[in-house]
């Protein structure tokens, strides 16, 4: 007799339960433009299918999780038995023709641009006046270029021949379909004979010169800072390989940010890319030495001497000769702001050279070469004396003047094929991102508004649905910080309270801003309340929404605002933009962005601006524009601080509070008075006694 099914006769079986199994969230397409093509099919899933395809030896094979654990000899065994793929033979160039080329770059609206070049230039100069009066347009006729683009990065080992381990940290990192600025650029930086095999221009052989001068026009959060770090890399590791020094460490590339923030986030992003080959990235800190060329008595000019006095002192005499003593870093890729490698170069009465620098790359090159850092960003550039120095330039943003400034800062060295590539159309928002326009009618409306977004009661046409976190953005220190203190309680202390909220501005010290922006990357910041200190370059992948609570100085500044949300491909981006009833006269330009990206995105008319908005905006005059892009800030538009003060108390409440703070400085005034006088009456002198 079985006891056990006796004692369990009377039970009852429990049905095992369904397992719900999620099917894996697909990995976001990163590129923003596929375009259907004449003459070209398209598979309904084809997104998915790129990615499936892109890199075969990514996908990860069954683990066998109870084998026994691979001993070191094993393990060199295998190493040594299976083929080294840097031995593998070089794949040939890819068999498209011209007219394929044309159709994939159409497909991702790729625009490549010869704007100057040596051959060209001669040629022109052999014309007669005559002609050049006659045609005025030509300038504008520049020639278009159509290099092979970059369908995989498995391509960029296979075809252009990178370094293995590059490769392998590209690989390891998730890389494997190409961004559209990374899809265009890649094959012309890295190997320009090879991406443009046919002579595209009659008279230019650009397999002549070493390299070419680039200027990239892509949206934010494309890709732009790995599009410049994978051929900079490259070419260091190539050096070595030639030259056989490999352990020798000599700055061949700068990179200059505008900001400390987004220069530290591309130190940390090369130094991912260059773990296990060698290749030193460095951040410049104050008080670093590098290595330079010293040369006795140097005139400098007036770009060149940004904030130093005609004549060192015996204090900076002795600063410089203690700054002398300091060990000098050694780097293969120096990564810093233009006035702090400045300062630097131009410090003491000696003038420092760059000569071993071949590679100057300008992030965010427009805001570079403003009015705010042109003279130092020009400065540092003519001190880099290679002959062979080569410039790349990357913005989401760039206007003409600063295209028509690096064309002539080139014109001075030995010239090199400039190209530029536009991806989209110029100086527009990422078209995965939502945008709306709220009227708040004044400054108190704003606070209102944004507490609506930070507890949604009801769902509202007027007030979109916005998740945290987001970012929140002023125009000036004071009123980031006057936001800040306003709504660092208006989280529960259950949530995590004040902390949830932080502002961040160039006031803050050093260690402030890199404590908050970690926090930020982290999660433990919900609410980042910024200028536009943090507009510019930093990537922010959980980043949900913007939330403009002033408006931009101008249609770059709202391109970069709205860029740190949406990026790589992420859909569920949010833009609000609040305004009142004074800055509708400067609202013209922010709306006509807004209607460009819809329309890239393909949405109707009335989800970004409505069709009568946009009719009843007056248009803003250029005077208009410089004053808002110098000035800036409410309150230069309405009058004061006291109308754009940030606060939720009335009028009267503001009022009575002035009225009782004047009283209490009246009295003491009045105190301070009596006393002053009680003793001057008691040290008064009233003559000789008798």
């Amino acid at each position: 007799m079985d006891v056990l099914k006796i004692l369990s006769r009377g039970t009852k079986k429990t049905a095992a339960k369904a397992v719900d199994i999620k099917p894996a969230a697909k990995q976001p397409n990163p590129q923003l433009y596929n375009d259907p093509t004449r003459g070209v099919k398209r598979k309904r899933n084809e997104d998915q299918s790129l990615l499936d395809a892109a890199a075969p030896g990514d996908v990860d094979e069954d683990v066998d999780f109870f084998a026994p654990k691979e001993s070191h000899k094993q393990k060199a065994r295998t190493r040594t038995s299976a083929p080294e793929p840097a031995r593998e033979k070089k794949a040939a160039l890819p068999t498209l023709d011209e007219e394929e080329v044309r159709q994939i770059l159409r497909s991702h609206r790729l625009k490549f641009t010869l704007l100057s070049s040596r051959d060209v230039s001669r040629t022109k100069v052999k014309k007669s006046k005559k002609k050049d009066s006659v045609q005025p347009k030509a300038k504008d006729a520049k020639p278009q270029l159509y290099p092979q683009p970059l369908n995989s990065f498995s391509e960029l080992r296979s075809i252009y021949n990178i370094s293995t381990r590059l490769g392998e940290n590209l690989a390891r990192q998730g890389y494997r379909i190409p961004t559209e600025v990374q899809l265009g650029s890649l094959p012309l930086l890295l190997d320009p004979r090879a991406a443009l095999r046919a002579p595209p221009v009659e008279g230019v052989d650009f397999g002549a010169y070493d390299g070419i001068d680039f200027l990239a026009v892509a949206p934010t959060g494309s890709g732009k800072t790995l599009a410049f770090l994978i051929p900079t890399i490259n070419r260091i590791l190539r050096r070595r390989a030639e030259s056989r020094e490999q352990k020798q460490h000599i700055l061949e590339a700068i990179i200059i940010a505008p900001t400390r923030e987004l220069a530290h986030q591309i130190v940390n992003e090369g130094r991912k890319l260059a773990q296990g080959t060698g290749v030193k990235i460095v951040g410049m800190k104050k008080g670093m030495r590098i290595p330079v060329e010293s040369q006795e008595g140097g005139d400098l000019s007036d770009n060149e001497s940004v904030e130093e006095d005609s004549g060192a002192s015996e204090e900076e005499e002795l600063s410089e000769a203690g700054s002398e003593a300091r060990p000098v870093t050694k780097a293969d890729i120096l990564v810093t702001t233009p006035l702090l490698l400045l300062n630097f170069l131009t410090k003491g009465s000696k003038r420092r050279t760059l000569p071993t620098v071949k590679c100057l790359i300008l992030d965010e090159a427009d805001v570079l070469l403003d009015a705010l850092f042109r003279d130092q960003t020009t400065g540092i550039w003519k001190l880099c004396t290679s002959e062979s120095l080569r410039l790349s330039c990357w913005s989401a943003t760039m206007d003409s003047s600063a295209e028509s400034l690096i064309s002539e800062q080139l014109k001075s060295r030995e010239a090199a094929p400039l190209i530029r590539l536009v991806v989209g159309l110029k100086d527009t928002a990422v078209p995965s991102i939502k945008h709306k326009l709220i009227y708040t009618a004044s400054e108190q409306g704003k606070l209102f508004a944004l507490r609506q977004l930070l507890h949604p009661n009801s769902s509202s046409d007027s007030v979109p649905e916005m998740k945290l976190p987001f970012l929140v953005f002023t125009q000036t220190i004071e009123r980031a910080t006057a936001l800040h203190n306003e709504l660092k309680f208006d989280i529960p202390i259950q949530a995590g309270g004040s902390d949830r909220i932080a502002a961040l501005h160039s006031s803050l010290s050093e260690n402030q801003r890199s404590s908050i922006v970690s926090k930020f990357r982290a999660g433990e910041i919900w609410v980042l309340i910024t200028t536009d200190l943090l507009m510019r370059g930093i990537d922010f992948r959980g980043v949900n929404g913007v939330i403009n609570y002033d408006i931009p100085a101008s249609a770059a500044a709202y391109v970069h605002r709205v860029g740190r949300t949406g990026r790589a491909g992420h859909e569920g981006g949010v833009a609000v933009t609040f305004y009142t009833k004074e800055d509708v006269p400067h609202l013209k330009t922010i709306a006509n962005v807004i209607a460009l990206s819809d329309k890239q995105a393909g949405r109707r008319d009335a989800e970004g601006v409505p069709r009568w908005l946009m009719d009843a905006l007056p248009r803003v005059a250029k005077e208009e524009k410089r004053k808002l892009k110098k000035h800036g800030g409410a309150e230069s538009r309405i009058g004061g601080k006291a109308a754009t003060k940030i606060t939720s108390k009335s009028a009267w409440e503001r009022r009575k509070e002035h009225n009782r703070r004047g009283a209490i400085e009246g009295s003491k005034r009045r105190k301070s008075q009596s006393q002053g006088a009680h003793a001057g009456e008691e040290s008064e002198w009233g003559g000789l006694d008798d």
